[in-house]
């Protein structure tokens, strides 16, 4: 369990603080605006209407506390720029702030934030392989060059096994797992079976990817 200070309670701001109330973190939010604070009490464990680019209020925070500080701010770069510097100023451990463009990014980046998240454009991207294609069901980036498609199982594969297919050898693809009515099997040998009536999840460089499944 870590404990997360969440500032900027928008639609994204909200959704993450259900998430960690669904995975038991503890985490304090923060905005100045009064009903969007109402609006995510029953998933914080605890919440403060203020100015986050207000230094002594961000400060009786106890920034030093928390684990990670998550600016979620989408609406107004300025305020989001200010508060990601006082919270490094007041010795914050982990500084997570949204960027929607590259420039501000790069800004964020020098006042102090340790990482960058792009919800628009991680989705716009998520979106675009997902509904380009007809064989993949879901999409995980993990840097510039790979990642990991849950993908249709082909119907020529089916009934043929790990080994039999051999795609480490031919495409150097991994079959990580093999969903089967939204369970995931993790424990596969060569001689398990697929079934085009499942999914399975890949990992490979996208080039590979999109050679083997045709995409």
């Amino acid at each position: 369990m870590k404990s997360i200070l969440l500032i900027g309670l928008g639609r994204f701001g909200r959704h993450i603080a259900e998430k960690l109330y669904e995975l038991k973190h503890q985490v304090m939010a923060i905005d100045s605006d009064e009903g969007r604070v109402e609006a995510v009490l029953p998933f914080v464990t605890n919440v403060q209407i203020g100015d986050s680019t207000n230094e002594e209020f961000l400060a009786s925070l106890g920034i030093r506390n928390f684990d990670v500080c998550i600016v979620a701010i989408g609406d107004n770069f300025q305020n989001s720029l200010e508060t990601t510097s006082l919270l490094k100023e007041l010795g914050a451990k982990m500084v997570v702030a949204r960027a929607s463009r590259d420039v501000h990014a790069k800004f964020l980046l020098r006042n102090g934030a340790d990482e960058i998240v792009y919800p628009e454009h991680q989705l716009a991207t998520w979106t675009a392989i997902r509904y380009s294609s007809d064989h993949i069901f879901d999409y995980i980036e993990l840097d510039d060059d790979y990642a990991i498609f849950e993908v249709y199982i082909p119907k020529h594969w089916n009934g043929k096994t790990i080994l039999e297919l051999d795609l480490r050898r031919k495409h150097n693809i991994n079959i990580m797992a093999i969903k089967h009515n939204d369970k995931l099997n993790l424990n596969l040998k060569p001689d398990t079976k697929l079934s085009s009536d499942d999914t399975m999840l890949v990992l490979g460089h996208h080039k590979e990817i999109q050679k083997c499944f045709h995409i």
